[in-house]
């Protein structure tokens, strides 16, 4: 991928200043989250740490410690045998040893245990060393004045497996106090063992250790934030100033729509008064012919005709004048039409007032008598079934053509249905498919099933299907008869009790 294709992809991706708030969140969040968890893991590390190097603290002292008194436990033996008995000095040397110990503040007890003869000595100071070396030591009691010991106790515990393995044995008690104890063998022979209880305290250092290692954390989290408000200034300033660039090209453009829409609704109203003007001319010619033809015996039949007339030019006029009507005008509860006698009122006086009509075509009616009233002007129902019936007359394309029109209701579903068919040519497939809306192309505008375009072409069954689908929330539909030619249906859902 080339350097130009990376930079086209990445500026397929719009950036918000909602986004670069996200981040810097979710960034801060988890540098938060990681600095927490670098801490506890450190914490961790740091007691562990502390833990193991306690008891190895502890197992040093008392293996330095155990040394020294065999040494002198050693030297002490080999003078009484020589016949060098010197008592003062082992015994300040013994409490020099334990002094220097218990001066510690970490060593809280120590003691050497002795066996001898099946029997436990424990000795805390020089002067019990050299009682034991005298004999005149008293064998360890449990209930004595001192009470028990807690190193004898320890000891007795685990005494066989002491005596079996001479090995340093240690535990740890409320994680920071070890017992601990540590074969005594002078000569390579196990008389007893040395018993020391420590809590070696490290605690300082690592809460040094703790506390820089949070400076850093702090430190490197600044360092982190400072850069996030850096970035933050610098993007949003960046942002700000495309969001005003956005705005005033999406003004620029809805400026622009705006325009579009206008010279759109004024090309719409232009066609529409073209498709309409023949039917005022068609209308005028049969007022002007009834006037002629009027006498005493057609007087009122005449009059109620050319009121119709006028009405429908009306209509047409307002159709012109207003590009959307208002709803009121359209559909209406004072409204009550028959469908029924508004087909037998266009097709009678309207298209049957054509003189060659024999010739040209002819209808056939099947009306259902319980046909409710609709809530819908006359005039707009008028405005649909006309062109819907005139399409079947001008693009049937066949001599003697036969249009049937039916009216049946479904008083159980309370749905009215129109049908206007005809035994023509049949629309042609293509306009049978759908748009991308989801509606029939012969309802399309300019859309129409003849062959020839002309100005007033390709409306009629568009503004029918607004009519009817727009304006009275019926359903208008088309297909193709099996036996030949088209039908169109107008489907209509009563409201309320049938």
């Amino acid at each position: 991928m080339t350097l130009t294709n990376l930079k086209t992809k990445i500026s397929q991706y719009r950036f918000e200043i909602n986004h670069i708030l996200v981040f810097f969140v979710v960034l801060i969040s988890f540098q938060v989250l990681l600095a927490f968890f670098q801490s506890s893991l450190v914490t961790n590390f740091l007691n562990d740490a502390q833990r193991w190097f306690q008891k190895y603290h502890a197992e040093r002292v008392a293996i330095v410690t155990s040394a020294s008194l065999e040494n002198l436990f050693e030297n002490q033996q080999r003078m009484r045998s020589e016949g060098r008995i010197d008592e003062a000095q082992m015994i300040s040397s013994v409490n020099v040893i334990f002094k220097q110990l218990v001066l510690q503040r970490s060593i809280e007890e120590i003691s050497l245990i002795l066996l001898k003869d099946g029997r436990t000595y424990l000795v805390g100071n020089g002067r019990q060393m050299n009682d034991f070396f005298n004999g005149t030591l008293r064998p360890y009691e449990p209930q004595g004045p001192g009470g028990a010991s807690a190193g004898v106790t320890y000891f007795a515990s685990v005494k066989e497996e002491m005596l079996r393995s001479e090995k340093i044995l240690s535990t740890v008690i409320d994680q920071k106090t070890f017992n601990v104890l540590v074969p005594f063998v002078p000569y390579g022979e196990h008389v007893g063992v040395l018993y020391i209880r420590i809590s070696p305290d490290f605690t300082l250092l690592t809460d040094e250790v703790q506390s820089n290692f949070d400076r850093v954390s702090f430190a490197f989290s600044a360092l982190v934030f400072v850069g996030l408000i850096i970035m933050y200034i610098v993007s949003s300033g960046a942002v700000k100033e495309r969001n005003e660039a956005r705005e005033r090209l999406f003004v620029e453009h809805q400026a622009n729509l705006e325009k579009q829409i206008r010279l759109e609704k004024e090309s719409i109203f232009t066609k529409r008064i073209y498709h309409t003007h023949h039917k005022a001319e068609k209308i005028m010619g049969f007022i002007k012919n009834d006037v002629r033809m009027m006498n005493s015996e057609t007087l009122e039949e005449t009059k109620s005709r050319v009121i119709a007339y006028s009405n429908f030019i009306s209509r047409i006029i307002y159709d012109m004048k207003w590009y959307d009507q208002d709803i009121n005008t359209i559909i209406n509860p004072v409204f009550h039409s028959n469908i029924n006698a508004i087909i037998e009122f266009i097709v009678r006086n309207v298209f049957l007032r054509i003189s060659s009509r024999n010739d040209m075509f002819s209808f056939k009616f099947d009306l259902d008598p319980r046909m409710p009233a609709v809530p819908v002007n006359e005039f707009i129902i008028w405005e649909i079934l006309e062109p819907l019936i005139q399409n079947s007359i001008d693009h049937g394309d066949r001599n003697a053509l036969t249009i049937s029109i039916s009216t049946r209701y479904d008083q159980a579903a309370n749905v009215s249905a129109v049908r206007i068919s005809d035994n023509g040519v049949g629309i042609p497939e293509e306009l049978l498919k759908l748009d991308p809306k989801g509606v029939k192309r012969i309802f399309g505008e300019k859309e129409t099933t003849g062959s020839n375009i002309g100005a007033h072409l390709g409306y009629g069954c568009y503004i029918a299907y607004q009519m009817a689908a727009g304006k009275c929330g019926w359903e208008l539909d088309a297909d193709n008869l099996r036996e030949g030619g088209c039908c169109f249906t107008i489907t209509i859902h009563h409201r309320g009790t049938p």
